[in-house]
């Protein structure tokens, strides 16, 4: 699990390295994606919540895409262009990451009939079926979802390095 001060050391090295000045690095509250290049703000920010339990191989690597995307503007997207310049700073991964994701934070929780569990961080505007137990909606295995209390205290924990 990652430090974050040094997750924000190699941040700002990677920006003083590939970007002007005028680029900046932030933590955010992202509880579903590693990662964000903003380019209307020049920031790129990770999520302070998955940094914290993610090892220093794979913030590195998110880090690494971010600042590919900001080399490589807007229009590029996750295409060649990205590529080739995500390739030549040394990133090894694909367009999204695939760890886990802040359940724990998550306010809302659903069950099927089955027993999976399914978390979201917003409400479901329509009903949903398990994913596991089906591939597209299957109201026989319809979600029920119940909402809990995210404390602060929650919060803490989550980002907090363990």
């Amino acid at each position: 699990m990652s430090d974050l001060q040094r997750v924000r050391i190699w941040a700002e090295a990677l920006i003083a390295l590939h970007l002007d000045e005028s680029w900046t690095f932030a933590f955010d509250n992202a509880k579903r994606r590693a990662g964000l290049c903003d380019y209307g703000r020049k920031r790129i920010s990770v999520s302070r919540y998955l940094s914290a339990r993610y090892d220093d191989d794979t913030n590195h690597q998110t880090l690494l895409h971010e600042v590919a995307h900001a080399v490589a503007g807007a229009a590029a997207g996750h295409g060649p262009v990205w590529k080739r310049t995500a390739r030549e700073l040394g990133y090894v991964g694909g367009t999204t990451h695939a760890g886990e994701t802040a359940n724990e934070l998550a306010p809302w929780v659903g069950t099927c009939p089955a027993g999976h569990v399914a978390y979201r961080h917003r409400r479901a505007t329509r009903p949903t079926s398990c994913a596991k137990c089906a591939p597209s909606f299957d109201p026989r295995f319809a979600l029920s979802w119940v909402h809990r209390d995210i404390t602060r205290a929650t919060r803490l924990a989550a980002s907090t390095p363990r």
